[in-house]
């Protein structure tokens, strides 16, 4: 038996799906990236759009199909979110401390450059916890999606193959 015959993909194209989300998926981006935005501000905030952000490209998996998807939105690039994010709030961690302050006390930005501590904050916030979640939520749903068959098992399938016979 082929992977073909073994693993059965039921998606099915629909015109009103596929049209909706086209027309909905910009705006509830935008949205995703207004709540990370005023994460430092507002109640919300860097975590809740960096979840709506994540969920925007799993609509579009749903609407356009799992693979399609995965071969348009890299693995490299969804590393990259979640690596970079963690940078982001580590290097700024490490240089408010190269700054004479402890890790993340933002007035040593402030005191140092004469700018406000809320741009540290912001940061953090935007450049770190977004792009995290964000980057969290889609490896998520893509290992979900990947399931669990056969070939995937420690030793392929030839370990299957020998531990089940027909005289069992």
């Amino acid at each position: 038996m082929s992977n073909a015959d073994s693993y059965d993909d039921t998606y099915t194209e629909s015109q009103v799906i596929m049209t909706s989300v086209k027309i909905i998926a910009p705006f509830i981006l935008t949205y995703g990236m207004f709540m990370s935005l005023h994460g430092a501000d507002t109640p919300g905030g860097s975590f809740q759009g960096g979840a709506i952000i994540g969920v925007t490209v799993l609509m579009l998996a749903f609407a356009f199909g799992i693979e399609p998807t995965r071969r348009w939105l890299k693995n490299s690039f969804v590393v990259g979110l979640v690596t970079g994010g963690v940078a982001i709030f580590i290097g700024t961690g490490f240089a408010t401390m190269a700054l004479g302050g402890n890790f993340l006390e933002y007035d040593a930005i402030a005191d140092t450059f004469g700018i406000a501590h809320y741009w540290g904050m912001e940061l953090i916030e935007v450049g770190g916890v977004a792009l995290i979640v964000a980057g969290v939520v889609i490896t998520l749903f893509f290992a979900t999606a990947a399931g669990f068959t056969p070939d995937r098992q420690i030793g392929g399938e030839d370990s299957l193959e020998s531990e089940v016979s027909d005289d069992d």
